[in-house]
């Protein structure tokens, strides 16, 4: 479903965005702290701040035993959430770049394309 071969950990936004909106249908995870949440997100991300991740705290449910591409601002924390993940048996990938990638003027059609797919 979401095989993971070395060196397939980390996912241009592109990919991430193929993962997400395609036939494997894996959860985008937002790991970013509540305030950057709130200033704005990808369209259909569900979000789990690494502060509560590395503390203990569980999955939203919406992200159960789901394959999961976790992404935050620039891609340091969702790197490592996603190791976190995977040591506790979650099929976890990260965005190379994070929503810095995502939004940047090369991406920005994953935005579009996420919306109008609404």
């Amino acid at each position: 479903m979401f095989p993971l071969r070395r060196g397939a950990r980390r996912l241009t936004p592109e990919r991430a965005h193929q993962r997400t909106a395609g036939h494997e249908r894996a959860v985008l995870l937002d790991v970013r702290e509540p305030h950057e949440w709130q200033a704005g997100h990808a369209p259909g991300a569900v979000h789990a701040p690494l502060s509560e991740l590395a503390a203990g705290g569980g999955l939203p449910a919406a992200a159960r035993n789901r394959p999961l591409v976790v992404i935050c601002r620039s891609g340091q924390r969702s790197r490592q959430a996603a190791r976190l993940l995977r040591a506790h048996g979650a099929q976890a990938v990260d965005v190379n770049g994070g929503m810095n990638a995502w939004a940047s003027p090369d991406c920005r059609w994953l935005t579009r394309t996420a919306t109008a797919a609404r």
